[in-house]
């Protein structure tokens, strides 16, 4: 939003002038408007109220949802009836979701009776259903109808439905027979009938199913909408590209949120109090805290180890951020596998092959840095090993071949553990994995330096 937009808009306000106000947003794009209500947050209610119904309505279903509670409460009676009762119904059902129970009660009294129903209907789906991001309005023919009736059902009630890109062909019971786009409709024989054009072979969504579901199969087919049905085939609504673009995006959110090992966030960065950001980083840190606690108990049990070659200790921070760092980036690189759907639980084997391999790679040109690295300040007397120097040089190679490795097979299956048990793989966060092999690296280091200077200096 250019400032000088921003400025004119403040002085129509300052002026109270409400007639050139109006014209002013008329002449902007909804997106426009959308940035001048994030420029001037406190006049959102204002704006909204200013705009004629249908720019409103567009207007306000693509506020975020901390916007759009804040509009509720300053909006008047009349224009918050209109706005709720002509938002699309998957759009009401993502506001009523999100609202508290006695305010989504009192603006679903205001609805007519029909979208009364429509919206009770659809919130009582689960929460991260597929059935809450439908909505009912499409256009539904009957098998034996010809192309002639086809359209002019279309003329008469394709004003008030989504879409009509596609048009969905249902018996008399309301089993979804095939879905038409409505290309072949036009370029069909007046006198031909509908049921000549199917195929029945469609894509259809299940109310049940959870949203992540649809975003993977709307990434997979060139749709626009998909339909929606229950366990009897029987068709219940549409979900549009629209929604699942939003949904997606705020996956994806949740999922960075909890890879950086934190809560998802609910509410913008810079929008949620301070004491609730702290609640939602406090959990996980005080998880991974009482981890890393496990890493001095190991420590403690190969203590006299550590008294007889205090040498080991200087290594210590380089063999588990090592390991750490390996593993995050395999759980990572599985969490977005498995979100773009590259990666199924039945192709664990074949993760855990590929991170054998690469992982025992990684670990053999770490490793090998690692031992050039102790030879090299050896030889160019800038720090004493000690005698047994070429061994402690290996003692670190085959520790960083076995915790690269180790870490890289921690990071890629803990995704799919998750997903196996039915949990979001992204719960297994870098900071999770880089904990989990910090404890276990120490137990590797000491095991191998037992092995290999058992003798000579333990």
């Amino acid at each position: 939003m250019e400032e000088m937009v921003v400025e004119e808009i403040q002085e129509l306000l300052e002026k109270e002038n409400d007639r050139a106000l109006k014209q002013y947003l008329d002449q902007l794009n909804i997106s426009d408007v959308e940035e001048l209500i994030d420029e001037l947050p406190q006049h959102a209610a204002k704006f909204i109220e200013t705009l004629s119904l249908n720019r409103a309505v567009n207007v306000f279903r693509i506020l975020d949802f901390p916007t759009q509670e804040r509009i509720i409460k300053k909006l008047s009676g009349n224009k918050l009836n209109q706005i709720i009762k002509d938002l699309p119904p998957d759009d009401r059902t993502a506001l009523f979701s999100e609202l508290k129970g006695d305010v989504v009660k009192k603006m679903i009294t205001l609805l007519p009776p029909e979208e009364r129903k429509e919206s009770l209907a659809l919130l009582g789906y689960k929460e991260d259903s597929i059935g809450r991001l439908m909505t009912p309005d499409y256009i539904a023919v009957k098998p034996e109808w010809s192309i002639t009736r086809v359209l002019a059902h279309i003329r008469r009630y394709g004003k008030n439905s989504e879409t009509i890109d596609v048009v969905y062909v249902i018996n008399k019971e309301g089993v979804l027979l095939d879905d038409i786009r409505i290309r072949e409709v036009l370029l069909a024989d007046p006198e031909a009938i509908i049921g000549e054009l199917t195929d029945k072979r469609f894509i259809a969504l299940k109310a049940n199913d959870p949203q992540e579901d649809a975003i993977n199969i709307f990434r997979m087919n060139n749709r626009v909408a998909l339909p929606v049905v229950d366990e009897n085939n029987i068709l219940l609504g549409i979900v549009t590209v629209d929604d699942i673009l939003w949904i997606a995006n705020e996956e994806y959110t949740e999922d960075m949120h909890k890879i950086g090992g934190t809560e998802a966030l609910d509410e913008p960065y810079l929008d949620i109090p301070i004491l609730k950001l702290v609640k939602k980083r406090a959990g996980w840190l005080i998880v991974l805290f009482l981890g890393e606690m496990l890493t001095a108990t190991a420590m403690q049990h190969f203590e006299i180890e550590l008294e007889k070659a205090v040498v080991l200790s200087l290594f210590i921070p380089l063999i588990m951020s090592s390991g750490g760092n390996s593993g995050s980036q395999a759980s990572t690189l599985i969490i977005q596998a498995m979100a773009l759907g590259e990666v199924t639980i039945a192709e664990w084997w074949r993760v855990m092959r590929r991170e054998l391999v690469s992982g025992a790679l990684l670990g053999i040109i770490l490793g090998t840095i690692g031992f050039v690295r102790i030879v090299t300040w050896q030889e160019l007397h800038l720090y004493n090993y000690g005698p047994h120097w070429l061994l402690i040089a290996t003692t670190i190679f085959f520790t960083l071949v076995g915790i690269v490795l180790w870490g890289s097979l921690i990071g890629s299956m803990m995704p799919i553990i998750l997903k196996k048990l039915k949990l979001d793989p992204a719960t297994s966060s870098a900071p999770f994995v880089a904990t989990m092999v910090d404890v276990t690296g120490i137990v590797i280091y000491f095991s191998v330096a037992v092995l290999i200077l058992k003798g000579v200096l333990l």
